[in-house]
């Protein structure tokens, strides 16, 4: 089949890891409840200063190209079963950067990675892949976790995970958090999947004397919060979309995680502010910690950028698009 330029388009990148099969699982099931093309992306890592002349890294880098073709292979032909629309590529560097690259030139709607690579759980900690490339893409990023052995066995005796049906969107009314609900909203649209607000009202401290001097002012966020998100709602039901909201006390990271279990949830989809260095540190812990605990797939929201002729549902908000 071949893609048309109106189209969805997604991007998976791949390592052949226990992390990139279950993306690919997920990429398909995007892929066809969106009628969307997919790009297989496979990159030969090779460190800087390698030599690719020398007899042995010449074996070395043979050894990769044969694996990455044969799992690219296999991944098309189960995309071609499947009805996708599918081209492959191989890129030799540094797979965040050759991933950015080619999410630069192919201006796909989303990136699909997995987030426990070949180099394991020290690699997650210090800085993934993953989050490199959440950091640095033109779209959104779905980055989704191969299970602990413990856990696989669970989630084999549920429903296919790949089959959104509850979406789970954190929102502190921020315009990053706007913009990720909104293309929350096109993600359930597409999947005819059900969303769910969260608005997490962190603890109040005491006083000195150890009173608490901030209740009455709580009292009003937390009213005025709760109207702004029957709000949302209302918008996202008048267009098309099953929503609820919930509003609920606590840590953040811990707040979401656990609504995420209890619903339980499909998806999570976040905003992040793309930040680096210090700004990084101290704005884009949340949502990386979500990342990096949550047991179902997390979809990062740092450029929402929609197709011309969208037609944007949270209110207040002008969304990019692709034209």
């Amino acid at each position: 089949m071949t893609s048309t330029e109106n189209e969805p388009r997604l991007l998976l990148a791949t390592d052949g890891s226990r992390g990139s099969a279950v993306a690919a699982d997920y990429a398909f099931a995007l892929a066809r409840s969106w009628g969307a093309s997919l790009s297989l992306m496979n990159v030969l890592e090779c460190p800087p200063g390698l030599d690719p002349q020398n007899p042995v890294n010449q074996l070395y880098l043979t050894e990769l190209m044969k694996q990455a073709t044969s799992e690219l292979a296999t991944l098309k032909a189960r995309a071609v079963d499947r009805g996708i629309s599918a081209h492959t590529r191989i890129a030799t560097g540094i797979p965040s950067e050759e991933v950015l690259a080619v999410a630069t030139a192919e201006d796909p709607d989303l990136i699909v990675v997995g987030t426990r690579g070949k180099t394991g759980l020290a690699h997650v900690l210090l800085g993934s892949t993953a989050e490199r490339i959440i950091r640095g893409a033109p779209c959104p990023v779905l980055a989704a976790r191969a299970q602990p052995y413990g856990e696989e066995q669970a989630v084999g005796n549920r429903r296919d995970p790949t089959h959104l049906e509850r979406i789970l969107v954190p929102v502190d009314f921020s315009d990053c958090s706007l913009d990720a609900l909104e293309y929350a909203a096109l993600v359930a649209q597409r999947s005819k999947a059900s969303l769910t607000l969260l608005h997490v009202l962190e603890p109040i401290s005491y006083g000195l004397d150890f009173t608490f001097p901030q209740r009455a002012t709580r009292a009003s966020i937390k009213a005025d919060h709760t109207k702004r998100l029957s709000d949302l709602v209302s918008a996202l039901v008048s267009a098309g979309v099953s929503s609820e909201f919930l509003v609920l006390g606590g840590l953040p990271t811990d707040s979401i995680l656990d609504a995420a279990r209890r619903q339980p949830s499909d998806l999570i989809v976040m905003g992040t502010h793309g930040r680096s260095g210090l700004s990084h540190a101290l704005f884009g812990s949340i949502a990386e910690s979500v990342l990096r605990k949550s047991s179902c797939p997390v979809l990062m929201v740092r450029s929402s950028k929609f197709r011309s002729g969208h037609r944007h549902v949270v209110p207040g908000r002008s969304v990019p698009t692709n034209v």
